[in-house]
């Protein structure tokens, strides 16, 4: 529970491993985090814990027109999630707005936070509106601002926001290519695993209404949100791809450049998910490789990194 919210959680692994907790995006569920990824944390002798996001999967659905929640509200969520758990403090990693939610509990809960993986994400004090805006104006991008999505992604958002599905078939079909579009053009499309995380979404009576109001929870500007990142003590690891439609890579090095120490890992063709084939394992790789180098050099007789 999270205050009133129930929230749905799962984890794998030994009680006595170290946890990770794993936070997923805007309007996915848990399991947005593909088995093959947890999979590999597991064999890394960690355990892990994935969980609905409320307005997702099993987790309670809010009315936001009379009770609106903010990026805070999710991140105390995450932080219930542990408590649920019993667990004091975690390893987190967070993909897209659940990089700004690792992000948030690295600045205000630090004790929470054992590492801080940031996977395709921005600075969670920067607004992209202004960038949209620009965009869909057709003006040029601001050269002070952080780049606006791709011309193929805005598209897309253009078609949707003029042909919006009605049918649960077309709600599938429109998600699907949504995951398409984010995929990228560079590595291959793994579209029977996306269709696998759409219709789990659809068969558990996921209500698209719902899960956008994590757009608008994102949008709202808190001043808690505008902390600087350089307070963050936690060992970080930003991981971004060079391909990715809705953040470009410049999002993730300004995370990376924020954050004191923070180490930058660009992959050559990922856009912005998961749903590539052998992508999952190797970002699963990625994060326990950055939990295991910390764990050695925390170990007595070794200097922490902090």
């Amino acid at each position: 529970m999270s205050g009133d919210v129930r929230l749905w959680t799962e984890r794998f692994g030994d009680p006595r491993d170290p946890a990770v907790l794993l936070i997923m995006g805007t309007s996915t569920m848990g399991v947005g985090w593909p088995d093959e990824l947890v999979k590999t944390l597991l064999d890394g002798g960690l355990r892990v814990i994935r969980f609905d996001h409320r307005d997702t999967g099993r987790s309670d659905r809010v009315d936001f027109a009379t009770r609106p929640y903010t990026l805070t509200d999710m991140a105390a969520d995450a932080t219930a999630v542990l408590d649920g758990h019993g667990v004091a403090a975690a390893h987190v990693a967070g993909a897209s707005l659940g990089g700004a939610i690792g992000q948030w509990l690295a600045v205000h809960r630090p004790e929470r936070v054992r590492t801080l993986t940031a996977i395709m994400t921005g600075p969670m004090g920067h607004s992209a509106g202004p960038a949209f805006a620009r965009a869909f104006a057709g003006q040029e991008p601001d050269p002070d601002d952080l780049p606006p999505p791709t011309p193929r992604f805005l598209q897309h958002l253009v078609h949707l926001a003029t042909s919006p599905p009605a049918t649960c078939e077309e709600h599938i079909a429109a998600n699907l290519e949504t995951w398409r579009v984010l995929n990228g053009d560079v590595l291959p499309f793994d579209e029977q695993a996306a269709r696998r995380l759409v219709e789990a979404a659809s068969d558990l009576g996921g209500d698209p209404r719902a899960a956008a109001n994590h757009d608008l929870a994102g949008k709202v500007m808190t001043d808690d949100r505008l902390a600087p990142l350089s307070a963050i003590t936690a060992p970080t690891l930003v991981v971004h791809g060079t391909e990715d439609p809705l953040r470009p890579l410049p999002h993730g090095e300004a995370v990376a450049a924020q954050i004191p120490n923070a180490r930058l890992v660009a992959m050559p063709g990922m856009g912005h998910g998961f749903f590539s084939p052998l992508l999952p394992r190797r970002i699963g790789e990625i994060i326990r490789d950055h939990i295991s180098l910390t764990e050695r050099e925390e170990e007595p007789g070794r200097s922490a990194r902090r």
